[in-house]
């Protein structure tokens, strides 16, 4: 089977001031925010670093019930998933389900940048949350 996976797209970071993270990466490693957007849908705020052709991403929750306020949480500022780029969301999505694996999205969703995406639960995964990335614009 040809691999669903063209590229990583971000590593997510979960952290509480997102404005101290973003100083810290600047001023210790020299990255800077070429993105910035509020995701409404997740109740984030992310910040992208871009680090060659793919991303760090910094979230910070901007409500309580968000599930990157429950990550942090329960487990404190730390990873929180993987984006891999793939060329079709939906197609990578159901090989996942068929698979027989636990997703979190039934179906992709509009994620940030104009990207669309779905999650697959941690417990599929080995312990990593994993999100799937389309890019329309790539």
């Amino acid at each position: 089977m040809a691999s669903l996976l063209t590229e990583i797209d971000h590593v997510a970071i979960a952290v509480r001031d997102l404005d101290a993270a973003i100083a810290w990466y600047a001023e210790v490693l020299g990255a800077t925010v070429v993105h910035r957007e509020v995701v409404e849908s997740d109740g984030v705020d992310e910040a992208l670093l871009r680090v060659a052709e793919s991303y760090v991403q910094l979230l910070t929750p901007t409500r309580d019930d968000s599930p990157v306020a429950k990550y942090l949480e329960q487990r404190g500022e730390g990873l929180h998933h993987v984006a891999y780029r793939v060329d079709d969301c939906a197609v990578a999505l159901a090989a996942v389900k068929a698979s027989g694996a636990r997703v979190i999205d039934q179906t992709p969703r509009p994620g940030s940048r104009g990207t669309i995406v779905a999650f697959v639960h941690p417990k599929a995964s080995f312990g990593t949350l994993i999100e799937l990335v389309e890019d329309p614009h790539r």
